[in-house]
């Protein structure tokens, strides 16, 4: 069926995938409907050879070292939170918080955990939950609502996971970009935090927040929502430096391993082995902690972090459909003819703020930003490469407009794991939230306007 690839029937797949999506509220679902029917296409429609490279397809996901990496450092990562929570890890680093008596007045309430989202930024769903574990009594004790806490933290941890990609995002987002022989992936994903303007936007905004004090629309009229006496039984607090020192050898160790496997340049490093050695590193250097200081033992700190990669498993089954689903796209030729649809109909100027709208749109009606990014990378890169636009640029476009529709969206997860870590009625985090968000989006598109008109 070669008259579809590199056509317009080259559009129904990721079309599909939408549609099912949006209909199902089913990320999963709509990935694997969307790889078979790609390779139904590819294969002239004959369902058995369809099915076989289906199969073929997605078990040539972990053909890729650089695949493997990330699948694992997804699955370790849940095993690293889960074990830093029921260690006690986690409630130790915010009794420490809370000794340092830094908080004195209602402005320093409101910077505590727009600071700790901004710093903790190897995962979302940790930042979230301590910023706003660790913040809830002082906002009630200075009167400033829950739903301010859940905008703060909503509006830093995303936004900077997004932005310094040390983390899960990061190597995803490297995944993507893999199979388009660039010299410099990791460049290209540095070079994306400067066009990345909506997660720049949004941190802006929120120590604007912080620091003036000043709120509007809904979340200016929002009462504070305090729950009676809701005490998390805990059964280990530990020492601070049990939750702080792993984080940071993440950290530290992801920069080391890039300046390593780049010969002295990180940004030719390799991201994908970077980051899964360092988690590796990070989690063995947990557990050793865990046990001198005799808060678990060996067999419920295994227990623990199996736990942990039982719950990051529909997340990884998510992204193992995502690598899929964008090598499908790419044999099918998607990416191609779109690029050349939009070279030949669409004025350079507009092509950023389209690929933000979609990935807005993508991310706010299916509440995740992955399979998003799995659909519109593949297409973006195609694009930069025809029209000459630069690559960061376009996928930049695609990263942020992903978090906006994450943020405007009230299935999203970190929308609701937002809600939960501070404490706020979900309607009422996604209501006061929104008109910072459209309010991002709009100056967002812009800025693609203007800097589209100088290329």
């Amino acid at each position: 069926m070669q008259d579809m690839q590199d056509s317009a029937f080259s559009l129904l797949p990721p079309l599909v995938a939408i549609v099912i999506a949006i209909w199902r509220r089913n990320a999963l679902f709509a990935l694997l409907c969307g790889v078979m029917l790609c390779y139904l296409m590819v294969v002239n429609g004959n369902p058995i050879n369809g099915l076989t490279e289906t199969v073929f397809g997605i078990g040539g996901v972990f053909s890729s070292v650089g695949n493997v990496y990330i699948i694992s450092f997804s699955l370790l990562i849940g095993a690293l939170v889960t074990l830093m929570n029921q260690s006690g890890a986690v409630n130790g680093f915010i009794n420490h918080l809370a000794s340092l008596n830094l908080v004195k007045n209602s402005r320093q309430a409101s910077i505590l955990p727009t600071v700790i989202g901004t710093t903790i930024f190897t995962d979302t769903n940790l930042s979230m939950f301590t910023a706003g574990m660790a913040s809830q009594k002082l906002f009630d004790q200075h009167r400033l609502s829950r739903a301010r806490l859940a905008y703060l933290i909503d509006s830093t941890c995303a936004p900077i996971s997004i932005l310094f990609l040390i983390n899960g995002w990061g190597a995803y987002v490297l995944g993507l970009l893999d199979g388009y022989s660039f010299n410099d992936p990791v460049g290209i994903l540095i070079g994306t935090i400067g066009y990345n303007f909506y997660a720049i936007i949004a941190v802006v905004l929120a120590y604007y927040t912080a620091f003036s004090g000043r709120v509007f629309g809904p979340l200016k009229h929002a009462e504070s929502v305090i729950k009676d006496e809701q005490k998390t039984t805990v059964e280990h607090v530990a020492p601070a430096h049990i939750m702080w020192i792993p984080m940071l050898t993440l950290l530290i160790g992801t920069f080391i391993f890039l300046w390593f496997t780049g010969n002295g340049d990180i940004r030719r490093g390799s991201g994908a082995f970077s980051v899964f050695w360092s988690e590796v590193i990070a989690l063995a250097l947990l557990v050793i902690l865990i046990m001198r200081n005799k808060l678990m033992s060996l067999s419920v700190v295994f227990k623990t972090m199996i736990t942990g990669i039982k719950y990051m498993s529909p997340a990884v089954a998510i992204l193992v459909l995502s690598f899929a689903f964008g090598d499908a796209i790419k044999a099918l030729g998607t990416g191609v003819y779109v690029s050349q649809l939009i070279n030949v109909e669409v004025p350079l100027y507009l092509i950023a703020p389209i690929l933000f709208i979609a990935a807005a749109v993508m991310a706010f009606a299916t509440g995740t930003s992955w399979g998003t990014f799995a659909i519109l990378i593949p297409i973006a890169v195609p694009i930069a490469q025809q029209s000459g636009l630069p690559i960061e640029f376009l996928v930049a476009a695609v990263l942020g407009g992903g978090i906006f529709g994450d943020h405007a969206s009230p299935i999203s997860d970190t929308t609701v794991v937002a809600s939960i870590a501070s404490g706020c009625d979900h309607f009422e985090h996604v209501k006061t939230q929104l008109p910072y968000a459209l309010f991002g989006g709009v100056l967002t598109l812009f800025i693609y306007i203007l800097i589209g008109l100088s290329f």
